[in-house]
């Protein structure tokens, strides 16, 4: 009798922690493939179109979800490490670091990271507010609006935000 319990146990373990590794599996194969957003039961937003300015150049978006062009002064391009003056590329917003993902691609409303993509140039940029003293940034979700994209870039001495609205 005690080692059919023992048995039922032990079944019962392995049935949980097979359940745990396909639940894990399963939710990770969600995450890299759709997009897995914020709210699971609201709808992505629809991607930026249109262009958004700032006192430091301004972007266009395609409406496509992908490509943009962008038009940035010295000091940004430089802060940003992208080529200054206009240029087309690719975009993608991005998680910032989800052990054990690491960085994946997610809708802009939950984004923490933003990559461009160049013909030669890759960078990928904080996206969030600084604090008023500019020692600190506040990084999070609903940074990136269909109507504002804030850069939180490091300086010297602590971090600066530069902030694109829409047009």
């Amino acid at each position: 009798m005690k080692k059919k319990n023992i048995i039922i146990i032990g079944i019962l373990i392995l049935l949980v922690l097979t359940g745990g590794v396909f639940f894990y599996l399963k939710s990770s194969e969600d995450i890299r493939n759709n997009n897995y957003p914020y709210e699971p039961d609201t709808p992505a937003p629809d991607p930026h179109d249109g262009t958004f300015v700032s006192e430091h150049g301004k972007m266009t978006f395609n409406g496509d979800g992908k490509t943009l062009s962008y038009d940035f002064d010295k000091e940004l391009a430089d802060l940003c490490n992208l080529p200054e003056g206009k240029h087309e590329g690719t975009y993608v917003f991005l998680s910032g670091n989800l052990p054990p993902h690491g960085s994946i691609d997610v809708r802009y409303d939950i984004a923490h990271e933003w990559r461009i993509e160049t013909e030669n140039t890759s960078s990928v940029i904080r996206l969030g507010l600084a604090s008023e003293d500019g020692k600190t940034g506040t990084v999070g979700v609903n940074m990136v609006t269909e109507s504002r994209i804030p850069f939180l870039l490091d300086i010297d001495d602590g971090v600066v935000s530069v902030v694109f609205e829409k047009e």
